[in-house]
């Protein structure tokens, strides 16, 4: 039996920038956005709660969503109603949620404060990432340029943030104990 060579095609390796640097300035300062409030987001669930680097990052984060949130206000792809899509009332939930989010915090109703932001990120961040993510998009066309090796990478990366995430939160139980 002959054997094979496999073939190294890095055009087919790498990822490509391309698609979101043809794109307009306002989905480029969108994904400037987003892109730093999925990890920040991603670290402050897994992390230790209630410290003061909490607070701060967490700020930080709730300013990145509502900025990223109002940006999408400026994006008009799809083009479903007057050009709005139903993902603009995810944002309009993100917004509400940022509010709700802080005023429960300050109240110090960590159970509501922690329901909010793990609502906000999964819907914000995840939810609305996967859906950029369907054929035809332009973070599909930067993430897989046409190859399965990206879709596996970012399958392993959402599988270990989630065990992260999950992580985080069974030990934020642990640290606030009844008050949780």
């Amino acid at each position: 039996m002959a054997e094979r060579a496999v073939e190294f095609n890095s055009d087919r390796i790498l990822m490509t920038l391309q698609p979101l640097l043809e794109a307009s300035p306002v989905i480029q300062f969108h994904v400037a956005t987003v892109v730093p409030a999925a990890i920040l987001g991603a670290y402050i669930l897994s992390a230790r709660k209630g410290t003061p680097t909490h607070r701060l990052l967490g700020k930080v984060w709730m300013v990145l969503m509502v900025v990223t949130s109002i940006s999408t206000f400026f994006i008009h792809e799809l083009n479903l109603f007057y050009g709005f899509s139903p993902i603009h009332l995810l944002s309009i939930l993100v917004l509400f949620g940022a509010f709700g989010a802080i005023a429960a915090a300050r109240r110090h109703d960590i159970r509501r404060h922690r329901s909010i932001v793990l609502g906000m990120y999964l819907g914000g961040i995840v939810g609305a990432g996967l859906f950029t993510l369907l054929p035809g998009r332009i973070m599909y066309d930067v993430i897989f340029s046409g190859n399965l090796v990206w879709a596996v990478i970012l399958a392993l990366a959402v599988v270990a943030g989630a065990f992260f995430v999950h992580r985080g939160f069974r030990r934020t139980k642990a640290e606030l104990g009844d008050r949780a």
